[in-house]
């Protein structure tokens, strides 16, 4: 499939400081705004949210999971049903990853080879197979309008050696997976691996750039290495990512990686951190991330963020919030997930209107001088490791 990137994506405006960019995807269920976050709908759903409460927060595109949906329900019920967007109940689009993350993080009950992963089903043990063609094929019968190639990706740290194999594998298997795909109104990004080694990134860019995707990913960041390292990447291997094409950098969802990844010209990011983080009761304020079960907020009858107009800082008080928590009421995951998803998705709306108003940089500077970003210390102090990639895994972390 071969279509015009300037028709799929364009750029409406770029920071002249920063690299920051502003623009418009055009997919086959609408258009798409960037920079954006993609809230994660692991097994069809976002946890905890309601379709349409997606729909009034603003939400233009989500993500699924190939390898969570091939083995339950199964794509064929999913195709029986008209595709994803008609089994969820939504018309916004959808991204759907390849099955590699979660394949590969099955370190104990997959086998690797050039063909593909062998791997067992962390549902009932059963022996399962993905190949390129598979995940191609999974991801045409899930209906999805932007579809990735099977990569493998390593995890942090890893030799050179180990990622070097894995970025040949990686590039051989977008080959296969450009060959096999065959849905016209359905994207195929590529995804570039390399680890932290930038000499293996650039040239896995490069090598991608010339198979003429409509859309590029960065994978293997925001797995365990220091936040320094995944802006050293980023800042090494954009320069290599054609400016013409949509740039995702995969599994990243802390407010201030976005606004990092956004100033070196990132424009789709997706992860699991604020579902996951809104049922274990931490949320993200203007001013820093807070844990809502503390005692602290027992009796604070302010809202959750003062500057936030979502419906649960408009409606609750922090103390409701502890008490539900405390309570053990579901409610206080539904809410805690309302607010963080509608923090970022308002985060991205702003950075876009920054850009556009030609005020990145002054937007920049006021994000970081009032949020509470542990990362800064992490930098500061030379501490790696603490924010690990907060994306589901395939054992039990099933959920977004």
């Amino acid at each position: 499939m071969t279509r015009s990137s300037e028709r799929i994506f364009r750029v409406i405006a770029t920071c002249p400081v920063t690299g920051a960019r502003a623009g418009e995807l055009h997919t086959a269920h609408g258009v798409v705004e960037t920079p954006v976050f993609m809230p994660v709908g692991t097994q069809a759903t976002v946890k905890a949210m309601a379709p349409f409460e997606l729909t009034e927060m603003g939400t233009s595109i989500l993500l699924g999971n190939t390898y969570h949906l091939s083995l339950r329900p199964g794509e064929d019920l999913v195709a029986e049903a008209g595709g994803l967007h008609l089994f969820m109940g939504g018309n916004r689009a959808i991204l759907t990853d390849s099955g590699g993350f979660q394949v590969f993080s099955l370190a104990a009950s997959r086998k690797v080879s050039d063909e593909g992963v062998a791997f067992r089903s962390h549902l009932d043990g059963s022996l399962h197979f993905l190949s390129p063609e598979r995940s191609v094929a999974i991801q045409e019968q899930l209906g999805s309008d932007i579809a990735m190639c099977f990569d493998e990706c390593v995890p942090y740290p890893s030799s050179p050696e180990s990622s070097l194999r894995a970025v040949e594998r990686t590039l051989a298997w977008a080959r296969r997976c450009r060959e096999a795909h065959a849905r016209k109104d359905q994207l195929l990004f590529g995804i570039v691996q390399g680890s932290v080694y930038v000499e293996q990134r650039i040239d896995c860019a490069r090598r991608l750039a010339e198979m003429d995707f409509p859309g590029l990913a960065i994978g293997g960041l925001s797995v365990g290495e220091p936040h320094g390292e995944m802006y050293r990447i980023l800042d090494a291997v954009m320069p290599f990512m054609p400016a013409a094409l949509p740039r995702y950098l995969m599994g990243v969802g802390y407010p201030p990686n976005l606004v990092e990844g956004v100033a070196r010209g990132v424009d789709m990011f997706d992860c699991v951190l604020p579902t996951r983080n809104g049922r274990n009761g931490t949320v993200f304020t203007s001013g820093g991330r807070l844990n809502i079960k503390n005692l602290e907020f027992a009796r604070d009858f302010s809202s959750l963020d003062p500057e936030c107009d979502c419906h649960v800082c408009r409606t609750y008080t922090r103390a409701y919030l502890r008490h539900l928590y405390k309570a053990g009421e579901i409610l206080a995951s539904r809410l805690c997930t309302w607010h963080n998803i509608h923090f970022l998705l308002r985060l991205m709306r702003r950075m876009r209107g920054a850009i556009l108003d030609g005020t990145f940089p002054e937007f920049r500077r006021k994000f970081f001088s009032c949020f509470n970003d542990e990362a800064k210390v992490e930098l500061r102090l030379g501490k790696g490791g603490k924010h690990r990639k907060e994306r589901e895994n395939a054992e039990g972390s099933a959920s977004s």
